[in-house]
C-alpha cells in the first residue's frame, strides 16, 4: 500500500475493514476482531489523500473507518463500493466531508459519532471563552517573554461574563450544553439562533432562574433570537456550534463581524468554514477590543495569513473532542457503526449512546446518517 506504514489485526479475519489512522483505547479494535474482522489500520501519521486511500482499498474492502480530513467525494465513495465496501464509518460528529448524498444513491450508509464528544467539546468553548475574555494566551506569553516586572493596576485588563448576554448560534447538543454551563456558572442571560426552537435550553434556563429568585437573585432569560443579525447586535459573547452545509459556508463574513460590539468575544468551535477568516483577520486587526478564540481552521491545518500575529486572537489545534475518554468512545461508536452495518443490525439513531460504551452494547449501529434514506430498520421494529 505505498510508502505508507500499515500494521494487520487478525490477519486471517474473514471481513477486511480498513482504518486510516490509529486510533485511541483497544476497544475498537477489540469488537472488530471479536467480529473476525480483519483490521488495516495506517499507523503513518500523515493524512490519507485519495489517492492513498484508493491504493489501500485494492484487493477488497467491507468497510472503512476513517477520518474527517479525507475527501469522502462520489469518486472515492464508488472505489469504496467497487470494492466491496458495504458502509463508511467516520471518526467524527460532522460529516462535511463526505458527499452524504453520493453515499446514499451508491447505497452506502454513513456512520458518525454523536453524543460522546457533546460534554468534551462544550467545555473547550467554554475555556476558550474565558482565554479570551481573561486575556490568557497574551498573559502566558507576556510571561514566558521575561516582560512581568511585577502586579501594576492596568496590566491586560480583561472582561467580567458575570450577567452579560451569550449568543449561541446553533443549539444543538454541544451549543446547548455549552450554553447551559455557561449560564449556570455566569449568569449569563442567552439569545441562541436555531432553525428550530430548543425546548431543552429554554426549560434548563427557566429553572435555573427559578432557582436563583428563590434565593433572592435576579433571574435569567433565555429566546430564541429572530435573526442572526439581531443576535450579532445584542450578544457579548458569540458562539458558533451549528454544522457545515453549504448554506452555512462563511454564515459570519464582513458585514457580520462589524455587527458585532467592538469588545465582543467570537468562539468557533464547530468548523472553520463557518466563518470567512480573512475577513475576521481584518476585524481583529483593526478592532483590538475584539476577541476571538478559534479551534476551528478554514484551511486546515492551515491558518490564514495574519491571523496567528494577532494578539487578540486565541488558537489551538482542534482539540474539541480531545479527551481520552471521549476520543476512545469515539472510536468505539465507529466500530460499532461498522459492525452494525456489516451484520444487518437495526440502526439506533437515538439522543442517549452511552449503552453503546458498556460491556454490553446493543445489536445495533449506532448512528447512521442516511438510515432513513436507505430504508435502514431502526432498533425496535420501526424503519
Amino acid at each position: 500500500m505505498g510508502s505508507l506504514h500499515w500494521r494487520t489485526v487478525n490477519p486471517h479475519g474473514r471481513r477486511r475493514v480498513l482504518v486510516t489512522k490509529e486510533l485511541p483505547g483497544t476497544r475498537w479494535l477489540q469488537l472488530l476482531t471479536a467480529d473476525d474482522c480483519r483490521v488495516d489500520v495506517c499507523a503513518s501519521p500523515s493524512t490519507l489523500t485519495a489517492s492513498d486511500i484508493r491504493a489501500a482499498l485494492a484487493g477488497g474492502c467491507a468497510a472503512v473507518l476513517g477520518q474527517l480530513t479525507e475527501p469522502w467525494n462520489a469518486d472515492l465513495l464508488r472505489a469504496l463500493k467497487d470494492a466491496g465496501g458495504g458502509v463508511y464509518a467516520n471518526y467524527a460528529v460532522g460529516f462535511d466531508n463526505v458527499d452524504v448524498e453520493a453515499a446514499t444513491r451508491l447505497g452506502l450508509p454513513i456512520g458518525n459519532t454523536p453524543g460522546v464528544l457533546t460534554q468534551s467539546t462544550a467545555e473547550l468553548a467554554v475555556a476558550l471563552t474565558l482565554a479570551a475574555a481573561r486575556r490568557i494566551a497574551e498573559g502566558d506569553a507576556y510571561m514566558r517573554a521575561g516582560r512581568f516586572t511585577g502586579w501594576h493596576p492596568t496590566l491586560l485588563l480583561g472582561q467580567l461574563l458575570e450577567r452579560k448576554l451569550l449568543g449561541v448560534v446553533g443549539a444543538g447538543r454541544i451549543g446547548v450544553r455549552y450554553a447551559q454551563i455557561m449560564q449556570s456558572a455566569y449568569r449569563m442571560d442567552v439569545t441562541y439562533f436555531d432553525i428550530r426552537r430548543s425546548a431543552e435550553l429554554e426549560d434548563f434556563s427557566a429553572t435555573y432562574s427559578a432557582f436563583l429568585e428563590a434565593r433572592g437573585e435576579q433571574g435569567l432569560t433565555c429566546r430564541r433570537a429572530a435573526s442572526l443579525d439581531e443576535l450579532l447586535a445584542e450578544a457579548d459573547v458569540v458562539s458558533v456550534h451549528t454544522a457545515l452545509r453549504e448554506e452555512t459556508r462563511h454564515l459570519l463574513g464582513r458585514e457580520q463581524f462589524a455587527r458585532m460590539k467592538r469588545d465582543a468575544i467570537f468562539v468557533n468551535t464547530s468548523r472553520g468554514a463557518l466563518h470567512d477568516e480573512a475577513a475576521l483577520v481584518d476585524h481583529c486587526r483593526t478592532h483590538p477590543t475584539f476577541r476571538a478564540a478559534l479551534d476551528v481552521y478554514e484551511n486546515e491545518p492551515a491558518m490564514c495569513p495574519g491571523l496567528s500575529e494577532l494578539p487578540n486572537v486565541v488558537v489551538v489545534p482542534h482539540l474539541g473532542s480531545a479527551t481520552g475518554w471521549t476520543r476512545e468512545g469515539m472510536a468505539a461508536l465507529a466500530a460499532a457503526n461498522v459492525l452494525g452495518i456489516l451484520n444487518n443490525w437495526p440502526v439506533w439513531n437515538r439522543a442517549d449512546i452511552r449503552p453503546f460504551l458498556s460491556a454490553s452494547a446493543p445489536k445495533a449501529a449506532p448512528s447512521i446518517v442516511n438510515a432513513t434514506e436507505l430504508g435502514l430498520e431502526r432498533y425496535g421494529g420501526t424503519s
